[in-house]
């Protein structure tokens, strides 16, 4: 198979220019399954147990209301960006390089990417975890055998991408339907096993000093909540290759109301099926306990089944949305040249490549690492929000500015609005995450600048602007804190 390498733009922006005619376009229904299935993963499977543990069921009502309204306020955004911004391709990437400049722009692309495939890590895990239920050599998902046999399927995965953009999408879209119908059947069963006296039992969890005040149950929530729907932004990831340019924000909108019930569902049913301390006291995947309670054995052999269809296709989602942030940075030199390069199906290899070998050698680390499954997802959840903020803010910039809203200061309003709500949550998560989650994620991004600093080499480019140096120090002053802290001790995965 040969391979070609992508010409760099000249411009500061990425637009449908850049790729190549020839390359594969995605219609509604493929992009819309980008979006479901970037979301509906693992985590809705574990969702009854991670929310149980640290809330009471009125807290997590209160959680849900704040994502729903801070999401859609971020789907808004994408869709707004999308269709104002047709030129710009690439999503949360771009977003960050055209507003705050070309430093921002990387550090948005390398945190994405790297919450990409740690989530990847995390998937794998929890589907070996899964097959442990049959087959006890798995354990948790870190056996080594359990180890070996991701790795074969990681790079099953791997070779499957790259057989081509367009194809691997079809399979998504078989995978997404595939994995919706054990839930919905969840869905359904649960709705006449509901018992309100259950539901409403300590209804706010204040029998349980533990988890605190209902403000402390509703933060220590957040990151469940983000977490299950990190994905919402995969359709303009994708934007280069839609078939129509509207279809992305479309894409993201409808995606984002229908796993948006999905999830609620999942989550309120189950606290009217079970109490919360028996629900916190499951093994993941908790829908197949709360299933198996209702219905027997049979009901977590379905569940287990479906997640393990919702993670193949979640993994094959992931991974493409992985290539592509970085490809799509590479093309317009904030990525070094070699990130670039295409095979003969148009698919972004040399990103395919560095995105799966990381997370091979994260998979090994599991071997001996003490990390578990919720660890990892709050890691990567934490690694998104800085791209999310970004998106929001220049959403709420270009709005400010004025920018395509010269003849409409009515739509300007509404749009700069939901732009400036998308950033207070943003914010929110942040502190809802934990200083601790900011630390490790600083030393994450703090090595991405050697990348950044040979990109821009090799474009002929002073590295930093005086403001980027002071972000950069920043950043490194928090990584020394963090490397510092998980030696001491005080800070841990």
């Amino acid at each position: 198979m040969s391979d070609s390498v992508t010409q760099p733009t000249s411009g500061a922006t990425t637009g449908p220019s850049t790729t190549s005619a020839a390359a594969p376009k995605l219609h509604l229904g493929a992009l819309t399954a980008l979006v479901v299935g970037s979301m509906i993963g693992g985590g809705i499977f574990s969702l009854p147990q991670n929310m149980a543990v640290s809330a009471g069921a009125g807290a997590v009502l209160i959680g849900w209301a704040i994502t729903a309204v801070g999401m859609l306020t971020l789907a808004f955004v994408f869709q707004t960006l999308a269709n104002r911004k047709p030129e710009l391709d690439g999503g949360v990437y771009i977003y960050a390089k055209q507003g705050f400049g070309d430093y921002m722009g990387f550090s948005s692309a390398w945190g994405y990417w790297i919450s990409a495939w740690l989530g990847n890590v995390g998937y794998f895990v929890l589907l070996f975890g899964t097959f442990g239920y049959f087959f006890p050599v798995f354990g948790e998902g870190n056996t080594p055998i359990a180890i070996a046999c991701a790795s074969v399927l990681l790079w099953g995965v791997h070779f499957l991408v790259l057989q081509g953009i367009k194809e691997a999408a079809f399979v998504n879209m078989v995978t997404t339907i595939a994995k919706v119908v054990p839930i919905v059947l969840f869905i359904v069963i649960c709705i006449f096993a509901f018992n309100a006296h259950i539901f409403t039992n300590d209804f706010f969890g204040l029998s349980t000093p533990k988890l605190g005040s209902v403000a402390n149950q509703v933060r220590g929530s957040m990151l469940v909540t983000v977490w299950v729907f990190i994905g919402i932004e995969g359709a303009s990831i994708f934007s280069a290759r839609a078939e129509k340019r509207t279809d992305v924000g479309k894409a993201t909108v409808m995606g984002f109301v229908g796993v948006l019930l999905v999830l609620v569902l999942v989550n309120m049913l189950s606290l009217g099926i079970m109490s919360r301390p028996d629900l916190a006291g499951l093994q993941n995947p908790s829908m197949a306990g709360v299933l198996e309670h209702v219905v027997g054995h049979w009901g977590a052999i379905l569940i287990s089944v479906g997640l393990v269809i919702s993670l193949l296709g979640a993994l094959l989602s992931w991974v493409l949305l992985c290539a592509e942030i970085i490809f799509s940075a590479a093309r317009d030199n904030t990525m070094p040249h070699f990130v670039r390069k295409e095979n003969a199906k148009k698919v972004p290899a040399n990103a395919l490549w560095m995105t799966n070998g990381m997370t091979q050698a994260f998979l090994l680390i599991t071997l001996f690492s003490k990390g578990t499954y919720l660890s990892l997802i709050y890691l990567a959840t934490s690694m998104i929000l800085l791209p999310y903020f970004w998106s929001a803010a220049y959403a709420l910039l270009v709005a400010w500015r004025r920018e395509t809203y010269e003849a409409e200061p009515a739509q300007r309003n509404k749009d700069m609005l939901i732009a400036a709500i998308a950033v207070v949550y943003a914010v929110w998560l942040l502190y809802a995450g934990g200083f601790k989650y900011v630390l490790l994620s600083a030393l994450l991004y703090a090595p991405g600048a050697l990348l950044f600093a040979k990109a821009k080499r090799e474009a002929g480019q002073p590295v930093f602007t005086a403001l980027e140096k002071a972000v950069f120090a920043a950043v490194v002053l928090g990584a020394l804190v963090a490397a510092f802290g998980l030696y001491k001790g005080f800070l841990t995965l």
